[in-house]
């Protein structure tokens, strides 16, 4: 008894020294340049490396920002929409504490706390300058084993609870959740055994949560989680050292062992060598290109004013990062170039889930279907940026500023960058033939506004830009890089298979295949173009065939515009031979020959789901049924996997809403977008995979009078600061 006891008091200590290891972790820090920045020529500090045409630059070029070291204990809300500040968190815990609920509890944790938002009329009727709408917060909490939804107001302290109906799942897990079930298995005699068993030595074991989904009865009524283990001997890339078949199931609130299964005794743990990513284990180094750096003579033209608002040549927008969603663009306007009104795009854009199913039906790997942001939380899985190498010079950061289960704040540091971006891209141009006898050549630059998050999810890494381009196009890209989530296997040649074996997906090394999955992002897009009340159009291309002696054509083709009355009338599954625009218009608002106003949705390169639509986890991921879904617009309805995603069965998501069919057609609606990937592993992604990207735009189509950026000016020789090589760097 006293050696278990030794054994409880250890594991305890364990837990506690990490999570104070965490909460120091992400308090404010500036992160230190690479070495690689030494190798950026710096004109704004080295002006004898400048020449120019111009000299005036040399004395004028300003210093670029970078990133430092903030407290958070001074910020303000200056925005309706402003997410909590660090004393606001401190504020609503306190207060939650003081709650009969709480203090009638034995155990209690806080799953999300986050600014509830003013209706959106309100949010639409404030003016800068005019004093706030009340502040309030959303919190998500269990207490004595239940979830309960509060409102919380800021001011006067009331706490109400919120009724959101019955919900079969678990709130997002916090970062203490996924951080004590890694460890909790080592409580348990059995499991270290087999970890023996198996010649990994438990100083160089390193285990990840793993969400489970739902498969039955027998996973309901309490929180389990599985974990999976890794050696660690030999290099930093364990992902590549799976000790494959062990799966501990684990009851997270209790933190006790329920089951472990262990199918794998046969399989060896792949070797380390050449797995490690890291510049510094790199044996030889390959500089293919030389350092490259956009210097900016008079520094970024943008703004961020209150720490929040957004201005950029003919843009305004609101942004703040978000646990659960990553990033929030709220509050989008343009200027129009000809009246210079302030123009409404879009009320509220973001990340609304990412479901991510592997396709091996084995014991080991058929739960492995994550839903990233209802279940991890993107926002809380977003690591921060690297200066340089994740954001160029010029970047400005911006921390996440979050509540711990025990609701105390913490700070993820640079966890957002803003930047204007210049790749040599063209934003128009024309030359004129020469046949013509006109000397014309007129071509102007693109520059464009990003806005970055990087969130990695455990292996992968998930880069997410909004970017803003001054022709009133909107662009949003998805990069995925990181670390493939791979089986272990005795095969180390593709000559011992038999062909009519199913690996579930490819060998990539000896004793290593990457599992076939995919990534589907869905996106949530409040479009309100010159107003909340807005329609959804189909234009569907069709073919038309010309009558007998009409023309020496037999066909064309011709668009016909279908306007969505409801819901389903809006479904959308993309087919390359059933081509079709999607237009959100605002009916009642025309240009002045007569077209409705509105934006497009370009989809970028997408993929469709596979699986049965009666298979569990496409169930819970039924959102991906169709790429384009729009519902009208309803506050409660933001996250496509359902508000409580974690172990869900799939009866609270957008396709459950949108079966409900209600009425769109001139209302405020919501679109819906999914980015997908289909994921075969190749070689070339081990052992780290380079970025893979795709990309969707939403597009002005009759918003203006005609082309928006016609009188923007060429860039100018004098304009430009020239930096050349001095001849220390060169030699």
């Amino acid at each position: 008894m006293e050696a278990r006891n030794l054994i409880r008091f250890l594991f305890l200590t364990v837990i506690v020294v990490l999570l104070l290891l965490f909460t120091f972790t992400n308090l404010p820090y500036t992160l230190p340049l690479t070495n690689k920045a030494e190798e950026l020529l710096d004109c704004s500090t080295n002006s004898r490396l400048c020449t120019s045409k111009n000299r005036f630059f040399q004395s004028n070029i300003k210093r670029p920002p970078k990133p430092t070291t903030r407290l958070h204990t001074a910020d303000v809300p200056h925005h309706p929409l402003d997410p909590l500040t660090l004393n606001e968190l401190n504020k609503v815990s306190s207060i939650l504490l003081s709650h009969a609920l709480f203090l009638n509890s034995n155990t209690y944790a806080l799953h999300s706390v986050v600014l509830e938002e003013p209706d959106k009329s309100v949010v639409l009727a404030w003016n800068h300058g005019e004093p706030l709408p009340p502040r309030k917060a959303s919190v998500i909490a269990r207490v004595n084993g239940q979830a309960h939804v509060f409102s919380v107001d800021l001011s006067s302290g009331e706490v109400n609870l919120v009724d959101v109906g019955e919900h079969s799942g678990y709130p997002t897990m916090t970062i203490e959740d996924m951080t004590s079930s890694t460890w909790a298995p080592l409580g348990n005699a059995d499991f270290n055994r087999s970890i023996l068993a198996r010649g990994v030595d438990l100083k160089d074991l390193a285990c990840l949560p793993i969400s489970l989904g739902w498969f039955g009865e027998k996973e309901e009524n309490r929180r389990l989680i599985k974990v999976q283990c890794y050696s660690m001997e030999g290099t930093a890339n364990f992902y590549m050292r799976p000790i494959e078949g062990l799966t501990v199931v684990l009851d997270m609130d209790t933190k006790q062992v329920v089951e472990i299964i262990d199918k794998g005794k046969n399989i060896p743990i792949p070797k380390a060598a050449g797995t490690d990513y890291r510049f510094s284990a790199q044996n030889s180094k390959i500089n293919l290109v030389n350092p490259i750096s956009i210097e900016q003579p008079k520094g970024p033209s943008f703004t961020i004013e209150d720490d929040h608002l957004v201005k950029w040549a003919n843009w305004e927008f609101h942004l703040k990062p978000d646990p659960r969603a990553g990033v929030v663009i709220s509050r989008v306007k343009v200027i129009d170039p000809i009246t210079r009104e302030m123009r409404n795009v879009m009320y509220k854009g973001f990340t609304s889930e990412l479901f991510v199913p592997y396709m091996d039906p084995t014991d080991a790997w058929y739960f492995k279907t994550y839903m990233d942001a209802g279940e991890y939380g993107f926002g809380l899985q977003a690591m921060p940026l690297d200066p340089l190498n994740d954001c160029p010079r010029n970047a400005y950061y911006m921390d996440g500023v979050f509540a711990a289960g025990d609701g105390t704040p913490y700070v993820r540091t640079n966890m957002v960058c803003v930047f204007e971006s210049y790749a040599g891209d063209i934003g128009w141009r024309h030359s004129e033939s020469p046949i013509t006898g006109l000397e014309i050549r007129e071509v102007r630059p693109k520059v464009t506004l990003v806005v970055r998050m990087a969130a990695s999810v455990a292996n992968y890494d998930y880069i997410v830009d909004w970017e803003f381009q001054t022709d009133g196009l909107i662009r949003v890209k998805v990069g995925l890089s990181g670390i493939l989530m791979v089986k272990g296997t005795s095969y180390v040649n593709m000559n011992q298979v038999n062909q009519e074996e199913n690996l579930y997906g490819t060998l990539l090394s000896e004793n290593v295949i990457g599992v076939i999955h995919d990534h589907y992002i869905t996106f949530y897009l409040d479009m309100d173009i010159d107003g909340p009340a807005n329609s959804f159009v189909k234009v569907n291309i069709k073919r038309e065939e010309t009558t007998p002696g009409e023309s020496p054509r037999h066909s064309y083709i011709k668009a016909v515009r279908n306007t969505a009355k409801t819901e389903k009338d809006a479904q959308v599954k993309l087919k390359l031979y059933d081509p079709s625009e999607y237009h959100i218009v605002n009916p009642s608002k025309r240009t002045r020959v007569g077209n409705p106003i509105g934006y497009k949705l370009v989809p970028g390169g997408t993929a469709a789901s596979l699986l049965d639509l009666d298979d569990p986890p496409q169930k819970r991921g039924a959102f991906t049924n169709n790429q384009i879904w729009v519902t009208p617009y309803n506050k409660s309805e933001e996250w496509a996997g359902g508000l409580f995603t974690y172990q869900s069965q799939g009866e609270d998501t957008l396709a459950v809403w949108s079966e409900r069919d209600r009425s769109i057609e001139n209302k405020d609606i919501v679109m819906w977008y999914t980015l997908g990937f289909h994921h075969v592993p190749c070689q070339e992604d081990f052992p780290i995979m380079p970025t893979v990207s795709s990309s969707f735009d939403l597009k002005p189509v009759n918003f203006y009078e005609s082309n928006p950026i016609l009188n923007i000016p060429p860039n100018n020789e004098n304009d430009l600061p020239v930096c050349s090589a001095s001849a220390e760097s060169s030699a």
